[in-house]
């Protein structure tokens, strides 16, 4: 007889990688619970994404990080809780761990990570807050001898790619200049969000992924930001205009910012300048590639994702 799937909790399911984590467990066949807050249901926008999680057979539970028995009564229900919190969440996550501890019956826990690998990265003030922080929980997890994985995406395809890493808003590729931090040639890496919802589902019952690191780092979608405006070039017949910004004037462009822009620039500037997703070895004592481990998985490329755009 196949061995049952495991029950997931999502905490922080409505939120911008949660929705993905949470339809790929679906998808996967785990029997999925989201825990949210009654404000969540109340508000318009998001009330419409918890309707579709019932809708796809979500069990729904209400609470939140600061009512400790809502969320030991939501791991009772579970086996694997995975957090996907927003970064001003990312302390209070010691709640969560609280709970796993009072709970006993959680086999594995995934804090929210999913960027870079914070115990492989050089980021300056005030991104290196934020990973201090996550290296803080990492740390808490470890001594309380909980059952971990933890999963590092790297850079949001949805969120990076359609404007080429440029710090604007804009939702589609510039068509006639660029600027590009540095000297354009440290390699990032990029992943569509449903394939790192269904990365991460699939690590969640490895043996392999436990107590470990888990890279999500396709071949094909590793590349320096001149590759990729190089690879828009081709796509859309014509070069752009490139800015060259000297690692100097970005600091202090990090410095004359105001929150979250500085958080954001300083984040480009760890990823694009220092090279930080890519200038380490991972080493089978404390992490595992994603592609190595789930050759089936068809991911999205790079190449792939910016076609939608031309």
């Amino acid at each position: 007889m196949a061995s049952e799937k495991s029950k997931i909790l999502v905490i922080g399911g409505t939120g911008y990688i949660g929705k993905f984590i949470v339809e790929a467990s679906v998808k996967a066949g785990h029997p999925t619970f989201v825990l949210v807050r009654e404000s969540t249901v109340a508000d318009p926008v998001k009330n419409k994404l918890v309707e579709s999680f019932k809708n796809s057979g979500v069990t729904l539970g209400y609470g939140d990080l600061n009512d400790h028995e809502s969320l030991v009564k939501a791991m009772k229900q579970v086996d694997i809780v995975i957090s996907t919190v927003g970064k001003m969440q990312i302390p209070n996550q010691t709640k969560i761990i609280d709970a796993i501890k009072e709970s006993g019956n959680i086999k594995r826990f995934l804090p929210s990570e999913f960027g870079v690998d914070v115990d492989h990265q050089s980021a300056v003030e005030p991104a290196s807050k934020t990973f201090d922080e996550k290296i803080q929980i990492r740390r808490a997890i470890e001594a309380q001898r909980i059952p971990y994985t933890y999963i590092v995406s790297n850079c949001f395809g949805g969120i990076f790619l359609p404007r080429l890493a440029q710090p604007i808003a804009e939702a589609t590729p510039p068509r006639d200049k660029v600027t590009i931090p540095g000297d354009g040639n440290p390699q990032a890496v990029f992943n569509e969000e449903h394939d790192i919802g269904t990365y991460t589902i699939k690590a969640v019952d490895d043996p392999r992924t436990l107590n470990k690191i888990l890279y999500i780092k396709p071949p094909n979608n590793i590349c320096s930001l001149n590759e990729l405006v190089s690879l828009w070039e081709k796509k859309i017949g014509k070069s752009l205009e490139k800015t060259y910004v000297p690692e100097e004037q970005i600091l202090k462009h990090i410095q004359d910012s105001t929150f979250p822009m500085n958080v954001a620039l300083a984040i480009s500037h760890a990823i694009f300048v220092k090279g930080d997703l890519t200038n380490f070895e991972i080493d089978s004592s404390f992490g595992i590639e994603a592609t190595e481990l789930y050759p089936d998985v068809k991911y999205t490329t790079v190449n792939e994702f910016l076609d939608q755009f031309v």
